[in-house]
């Protein structure tokens, strides 16, 4: 039976006429047209009629057209009309930037994600997203809509579309970083994929955790900042354990799918208890012919020893601690559900479990109090009960477990793995790899392997270089919040990579014209600190101390000294000047002779750098970008106590793009380093092509942020001038530095004039 013929409306009349033709799609259109006719009523079906028209339009295909059918009768029991329709107009604006394919993908992906979207405003917020990505990258809509369900989490459709634009400002224009980044192979999308949905991650609760140590234990243990890469998208819920490394406690970046409530609780019962071993003594048992199962039991029985230690000195960490141990005979049979009955009944006594395993490890525990300071009886115990779990045929899977209960660290701290027997070396990987839940990624994007030739040894913490040790902390204006948060944003020093100068030298060579004209400046610049010079013959006005002399001696009957005047001269140049060089992502844009920003901007510092060293000024070189407010990367390219050569040429050829662009930390930084050096004029210049702009935070906060940065250092004697790449004259330049202070450049290609300028037009003030 055919509903054709029945349509009277104009653009359903014309919706059936087109399909009547296409032996394909008739059949599934009078399909869905009957159900959505008889859930809506056919004075409703015009408005549908019009978004599947504008797909057609859109010469959206059959495909495209099919995903719409099916979309459409999935979603009818959750949406009205109108918001079907509007799934079409969306669609079909993807499909005129992007193509007909990319367009059912997200047709498909707004059918399963939708449960998920509250409103019509958080729709909106979707489609606006993937329009916007499709006009952008369009190569990326198709496998972000393939992943939807990873990316977007209920309540934070928002996130979902920051997501997007980050992708959008950190790939800039290389494709294949857009389509790495959108299909979720990027280290960067996999981070900011971990922070959605998830409350505050350890960056954010740093400066609480350390001081609550320090209340507890006496000191505040060193953390470290959690360098390794972010898991899969596939492995986002996997749990995630805190390390001890030696005196080191490794915290994870963010425990997902937790609260922001459930995250401070979490990362602070964690941080206590990591803090208890190494209060009460954080023994390195020797590894020797262990098993795993004796390593997990000795582990669970260490941390049990700790926690009794703790209560004792402060009670009330009981009622932090107890929320977690929810294991029951119920969790199921498997040996890892048994360990957390076992963990449970260690930290409570009054818990009784029919498992005779629990009942033995709370009597060997309860026995062993009297000696409760010695980590010795967690490996007694421990290989006690490893060896009934062993009678009993009891299946442990290494390879696959992890502590618990989730505030406890990974126990890898415990033990010592440097003198392992090589019989065990397999069975102890696969326990050491359990733990490792985090991989680093080598720079082909490969997960990196351990050495076939040695065990993994987790308890000698060292940080990849690429992403450097934390070297400062500074505030950062919060401008939702109205306030300037102290010790807000990270600096990382990062180990600079030495790259092949010779072509930078040759860029030089064949800007020779370029140069003449700098060094026409260099002559004519003149700086210096004024200097009073007293009892002088002449000058602009009197010495009062030499003219009050001379009218005593007079009165005195005295040979009077006749130089009674002062005088100031400029006698020698007192200048220091930091050059802080943006290299975030942006610079790696490619202009029409094939050069980069990057490669501009370093032949720009070249050439000052070279003409400051003759003037014998005092200088540096930083080079930075960002990832995020815990990671503000800082390169020196040349510091100011080394003179400037071939090694620093070498570290300025070695600059790379990549990141964003956190420039209020950034100039805190540079204020600090000139801070330090004593000179009577000081000046920071900046030299970068783009807005400020980070993963973590709106661009506008960060240009508020980055002129209350100038303001501070204006106000401590450091002057501090912008020459911003700005093709379009509507940059922020002006609103950082103030408009007498930046230098806006319409041309890459002025760069290396327009800096030099500025610098020389300074050095004469």
């Amino acid at each position: 039976m055919s509903v054709l013929p029945a349509i009277e409306a104009p653009a359903g009349a014309r919706l059936a006429r087109l399909m009547r033709g296409r032996q394909t799609l008739r059949g599934p259109f009078e399909t869905t047209w009957r159900r959505l006719e008889g859930r809506f009523g056919a004075g409703a079906m015009e408005a549908w009629a019009e978004g599947a028209l504008a797909l057609v339009e859109a010469n959206a295909g059959a495909g495209c057209l099919l995903a719409f059918w099916q979309a459409s009768t999935g979603l009818c029991g959750r949406l009205d009309v109108e918001s079907l329709a509007e799934a079409g107009r969306q669609a079909a604006a993807i499909c005129r930037e992007a193509g007909a394919k990319p367009a059912a993908a997200a047709l498909d992906a707004f059918a399963r994600i939708d449960t998920r979207l509250a409103d019509a405003g958080e729709r909106a917020v979707w489609w606006r997203s993937l329009v916007k990505l499709a006009m952008a990258a369009p190569e990326g809509v198709e496998p972000l809509a393939l992943r939807a369900t990873d990316v977007l989490v209920a309540g934070h459709v928002a996130a979902f579309e920051a997501f997007v634009d980050a992708g959008l400002k950190a790939a800039g224009r290389d494709r294949a970083r857009r389509l790495a980044f959108f299909a979720l192979d990027d280290a960067l999308a996999r981070a900011m994929l971990e922070r959605i949905g998830a409350g505050p991650g350890f960056d954010a609760l740093e400066g609480e955790l350390k001081m609550v140590l320090a209340a507890l234990w006496g000191a505040a243990p060193p953390f470290q900042p959690p360098l390794l890469q972010p898991l899969p998208p596939g492995a986002r819920d996997a749990p995630r354990r805190v390390n001890i490394a030696g005196p080191v406690i490794r915290m994870p970046a963010v425990f997902p799918g937790v609260d922001e409530a459930g995250a401070r609780r979490l990362y602070l019962a964690a941080a206590i208890h990591a803090g208890a071993h190494l209060a009460f003594g954080n023994p390195r048992f020797p590894i020797a012919r262990f098993k795993p199962v004796q390593m997990a039991l000795a582990t669970l029985v260490e941390d049990a020893r700790i926690e009794y230690l703790a209560m004792g000195r402060y009670p009330g960490l009981r009622r932090l601690w107890a929320p977690y141990h929810v294991a029951t005979p119920e969790d199921g049979p498997t040996t890892a559900a048994l360990l957390a009955r076992v963990a449970r009944g260690l930290f409570d006594p009054s818990y009784r479990d029919p498992d005779e395993l629990v009942g033995k490890a709370q009597r060997l525990f309860r026995e062993a109090q009297e000696r409760i300071g010695d980590p010795a009886i967690s490996l007694d115990i421990g290989t006690r009960l490893a060896n009934d779990v062993g009678q009993r045929r009891l299946r442990f899977d290494a390879r696959g477990h992890v502590v618990e209960p989730a505030y406890r660290d990974d126990g890898l701290g415990l033990w010592d793995f440097s003198d392992i027997d090589p019989e065990m070396t397999d069975e102890v990987e696969l326990a050491v790899d359990a733990a490792r839940i985090e991989r680093r990624e080598a720079e082909d994007g490969k997960a990196d392997e351990p050495p076939a030739s040695e065990p993994t040894r987790r308890a000698r913490p060292s940080p990849p270089a690429s992403e450097g040790r934390v070297i400062a902390t500074y505030p950062e204006w919060d401008a939702a919040a109205g306030i300037e948060r102290a010790d807000w944003t990270s600096v990382r020093a990062i180990v600079p990579v030495w790259g092949d100068p010779r072509a930078l030298q040759r860029a030089l060579d064949r800007a020779a014209p370029l140069r003449a004209r700098i060094a026409r400046l260099v002559r004519a610049a003149k700086v210096g600190r004024a200097l009073r010079l007293k009892r002088q013959a002449e000058g602009h006005d009197l010495d009062l101390d030499a003219a009050i002399e001379t009218a005593i001696a007079r009165k005195a009957g005295e040979v009077t000294d006749m130089r009674v005047f002062r005088s100031t001269v400029l006698n020698q140049r007192d200048l220091a000047v930091l050059v802080l060089v943006d290299v975030s992502q942006s610079t790696r844009e490619r202009l029409a002779d094939g050069a980069t920003v990057l490669d501009i901007e370093k032949l720009a510092v070249a050439m000052l750098a070279g003409k400051l060293d003759q003037l014998g000024d005092d200088f540096a070189l930083l080079a930075f970008a960002s990832a995020g407010r815990g990671d503000v990367r800082v390169t020196t390219v040349k510091d100011f106590a080394e003179p400037y050569g071939g090694e620093a040429l070498s570290r300025l050829a070695g600059l790379e793009s990549g990141l964003s662009t956190r420039l209020g930390a950034a100039l805190r930084h540079a204020g600090a380093a000139i801070a330090r050096v004593r000179s009577f004029r000081k000046l920071v210049l900046v030299l970068s092509d783009g807005e400020p702009s980070d993963i973590d935070v709106a661009s506008g906060d960060l240009v508020v942020d980055a002129r209350r940065a100038v303001m501070a250092l204006r106000a401590a004697g450091i002057d501090t001038f912008g020459v911003m790449l700005d093709p379009a004259g509507v940059g922020s330049g002006a609103r950082i530095f103030g408009k007498a202070n930046a230098m806006p450049v319409r041309r890459a290609e002025d760069l290396p004039m327009r800096l030099s300028e500025l610098y020389f037009r300074l050095a004469r003030r």
